[in-house]
């Protein structure tokens, strides 16, 4: 049998994809370049192929060596997801569990989760990192984080998704506004600009247009807020409307404002949560039990 290739030099390869540049993913492994350059060479030896063409002032993945980085990550996921599995003596709910969440849901049920998760499985430790739909999926893929809870749908991106409920949207406006549109709201009564929304970037602007049926969009203002809290402040400032999900409202994100809510246009109105993981990790239990606790606190669960 061959010698296999070393768990070291795999990941100086992924290193070297992630940042482009020799020195940085030096830095990155706490390797000298020298020492991240003679292992990639020593990985092209053992593999019998070119993985990367150089020059003396640039270089270049060759196919192989993009198909080598993808089965090579696979590899290192597998191995760190069989070493957490050993140390936690086989037990699912134990040991660090690298949860990637959006920003439209973290602050209003991570907290309670955390609490739940802690009361239920004392010895797991939850690591959270929150950020946009688009960035979450790229650290699952490089195997920096284990597992999403993500506003459906998305592209999943050859990722598998259980849905575990459904959050309702309500329109949350000013009383003057609220007299205008009346209940559900007719946004044809609504001025034009006066419904504003997140940045594109955050996914639950697609999911609220959609779902709350608004196809007229010169009733959207061009301004856009960064987070929910900043646009239900823009809404009341500006004497507008907006789109709010149910968990933000149960945590209390309309507390110390005038705005008041009423049902969305073209009747029932909502977004699912799911999480999304690798086809290929071995932690679904884990993740079963997961989505089962979070479908616990969600408005309407639909563990499927």
């Amino acid at each position: 049998m061959s010698k296999l290739p070393s768990l070291k030099n795999l990941s100086y390869l992924l290193a070297l994809h992630q940042h482009q540049n020799f020195n940085r993913a030096a830095q990155a492994c706490f390797v000298s370049q020298s020492t991240l350059s003679s292992g990639i060479q020593n990985l092209e030896e053992q593999l019998d192929c070119q993985l990367i063409e150089r020059d003396h002032k640039s270089f270049l993945f060759t196919g192989m060596g993009e198909e080598i980085v993808e089965r090579a990550r696979l590899i290192l996921t597998s191995t760190e997801e069989l070493v957490n599995f050993a140390q936690s003596q086989g037990n699912v709910m134990e040991g660090p569990l690298r949860v990637g969440c959006i920003p439209t849901i973290g602050p209003f049920l991570l907290g309670i989760l955390s609490k739940r998760l802690q009361e239920q499985y004392p010895k797991l430790e939850l690591l959270i990192r929150e950020d946009t739909t688009a960035q979450l999926l790229n650290l699952l893929r490089d195997g920096e984080l284990d597992v999403l809870i993500l506003a459906l749908p998305v592209d999943l991106q050859g990722n598998q998704q259980w849905v575990v409920g459904r959050d309702p949207f309500k329109m949350a406006l000013t009383p003057k506004m609220a007299q205008l549109a009346g209940n559900p709201v007719d946004y044809s009564k609504l001025p034009n600009k006066s419904i504003f929304l997140l940045e594109k970037e955050h996914c639950l602007t697609e999911h609220a247009v959609t779902a709350c049926r608004l196809g007229n969009k010169e009733k959207i203002n061009p301004f856009t807020a960064a987070s929910l809290h900043s646009l239900v402040q823009m809404a009341e400032s500006l004497n507008g409307a907006t789109f709010v999900p149910q968990m933000a409202i149960d945590a209390g994100i309309l507390s110390g404002n005038e705005l008041v809510t009423v049902d969305p246009s073209g009747g029932e109105a909502f977004r699912e949560i799911g999480l999304v993981f690798r086809p290929t990790t071995s932690r679904r239990q884990t993740f079963r039990k997961l989505a089962e606790t979070l479908a616990e606190l969600l408005p309407i669960a639909t563990l499927r």
